[in-house]
């Protein structure tokens, strides 16, 4: 493959094991770490059409497959990462933190504290409608900042983004550089002590020491058109997978959490197959016991071996 001349650092053949939070994967054909919005427009364009472009943030919510990823992975860095209040505006580059932008903002004495907890960066929270508490991004976002796989530099409006529960409709090809939310205005001290009380909850319900991507499998609820859950329905995954006596399944380093079974966790030596094979194995026995199918919360990509 002949890869445009960059700025940033351009890596052929690049494992991307140590870039994810499962620490399992194979190689992608390239990883492109731009300098700039500059730099990352200009590659794009010059990057022959039938070159597929995967936007990868901190790995958080990722499980990629043993034999790798055919396809540029675009990985934004310190140029992507500054966080601006202005008013009610938040202005967050799409490699910032969620929990960073989150004590920012409260700083500020603006409220996205919901964001504090979320693992991953604010592109993969505006991928995926990123949300707790019962508040999402759906629910705060204004517009984002994208570059088109055409190099082009585009505005989205919120309401394009068509936001459903855990996803939205970001152009094929588009990576979001910066996202812009409105905040509630509140006292700083109050935020911070939210958050405090958000993080020992945290602690005290999840696997956050070990290996793993967050929630595995998605809440069989319901849903509004904008991704906000309808409390008449509570029914919970982690309640399905110990419903089917799958609370500490293993298979190879994989292993259901027995802190909290609906988290996949790396206990060691697992290969993406192991992790993906659990997943699917957990799937078919809560279907078989309780009629219900779960669908993934992970986003699985790549090639096995």
């Amino acid at each position: 493959m002949t890869l445009p001349d960059v700025r940033g650092t351009l890596t052929e053949n690049r494992s991307l094991a140590d870039l994810t939070w499962l620490r399992v994967g194979g190689a992608a054909d390239a990883l492109f770490q731009p300098a700039d919005i500059d730099d990352l427009c200009t590659f794009l364009k010059a990057l022959p059409a039938d070159v597929d472009v995967f936007p990868m943030g901190v790995g958080s919510n990722l499980i990629v497959r043993d034999g790798g990823l055919r396809a540029v992975v675009v990985r934004l860095g310190r140029g992507f990462n500054p966080v601006e209040v202005d008013g009610a505006q938040v202005y967050a580059g799409a490699a910032a933190l969620d929990a960073h932008v989150a004590r920012k903002a409260a700083q500020a004495g603006r409220d996205l504290t919901f964001l504090r907890t979320i693992p991953g960066s604010i592109g993969g929270a505006v991928k995926m409608n990123a949300g707790c508490y019962g508040s999402y991004v759906a629910d705060y976002l204004v517009e984002v900042q994208a570059v088109a796989r055409t190099g082009e530099v585009i505005t989205i409006p919120a309401a394009d983004l068509h936001f459903a529960y855990r996803s939205s409709r970001v152009p094929e090809g588009a990576i979001v550089t910066r996202a812009t939310f409105r905040a509630e205005a509140g006292e700083p001290a109050a935020l911070e002590e939210r958050m405090k009380d958000q993080l020992a909850k945290r602690d005290a319900t999840q696997p956050t020491r070990d290996r793993s991507a967050g929630s595995t499998f998605r809440n069989p609820a319901g849903f509004s058109s904008t991704g906000r859950v309808d409390d008449t329905h509570d029914l919970k995954a982690w309640k399905l997978i110990d419903d089917a006596g799958l609370r500490g399944a293993t298979r190879g380093g994989a292993i259901m959490s027995p802190k909290h079974s609906n988290f996949l966790v790396n206990a060691g030596g697992a290969t993406a197959a192991d992790l993906e094979g659990l997943g699917e194995e957990v799937r078919k026995k809560v279907f078989e016991n309780s009629g219900f199918t779960l669908e993934w919360e992970i986003m699985r990509v790549g090639e096995p071996l």
